[in-house]
């Protein structure tokens, strides 16, 4: 069972986690700046039903961040 499997059943998550292992989804989105870079940075999107970028939160606070975006939604 993958680490992102093992996370999702431990917090009952009832859908899959991705891994960008190689950063390349990261670096697109600002959230890394190289592929070798050894964190994230913690940052987050809304993205609509058509696949745009709504809101972005250059800057996340993990215990705050699900009602900020449910506010927004």
């Amino acid at each position: 069972m993958s680490e992102q499997a093992v996370f999702a059943q431990k917090f009952g998550f009832n859908f899959p986690l991705l891994s960008d292992s190689d950063r390349a989804v990261g670096i697109a989105y600002g959230a890394a700046d190289e592929a070798t870079a050894q964190y994230a940075k913690r940052i987050s999107y809304l993205i609509g039903p058509d696949g745009r970028i709504k809101k972005a939160y250059p800057k996340v606070n993990a215990a705050a961040h699900p009602e900020e975006i449910l506010a927004d939604l």
